[in-house]
């Protein structure tokens, strides 16, 4: 048993946390965290990034990606090898010595849903990784001159 001296009147309830997967599509995301773990095997690592959807409905959700960096299948460990790239690519960081260095950094990631193996559960699973894309404001055009009353010409110059 434990003791805990708590008074619940005193603390706002948790809100119902949806774990539902998201529909599949596009989601804006920013990198919150990385780790790397062992896998269940404890055969190799695999660098785990959490993401959270940064806007729309379904904002303040999370998705995971589990990218196998070090495994006996080589195959595993190419692609998580070019899921990384394509993270670095999208967002613009090209070297990397520390997974932290991610963390805060934004871009779209491609949604799917799949069936869990292990639970027949329906799951997210991120396909792919791009840059958002950064709208760029329209050129400022100059203000056209307003001719006015004894305003002198633009080739006309005023004596010092």
């Amino acid at each position: 048993m434990a003791k805990l001296n708590f008074d619940a009147t005193q603390v706002e309830p948790a809100e119902e946390r949806d774990f539902s997967p998201l529909p599949a599509g596009k989601y804006h995301v920013a990198i919150s965290e990385t780790e790397m773990k062992q896998t269940k095997a404890g055969t190799g690592e695999y660098l785990q990034i959490t993401f959270d959807v940064q806007s729309g409905d379904h904002a303040n959700r999370k998705l995971w990606a589990r990218l196998n960096l070090s495994n006996p299948n080589k195959t595993a460990e190419e692609i998580a090898a070019r899921e990384l790239s394509a993270i670095c690519y999208a967002v613009g960081k090209m070297q990397v010595e520390d997974s932290d260095e991610l963390v805060g950094l934004e871009l779209l990631v491609d949604v799917g849903v799949e069936i869990n193996k292990s639970n027949g559960e329906p799951t997210n699973r991120v396909r792919g990784y791009s840059a958002i894309e950064v709208k760029k404001p329209a050129p400022i055009a100059p203000a056209a001159p307003t001719p006015g009353k004894g305003a002198a010409k633009p080739w006309q110059r005023q004596a010092a």
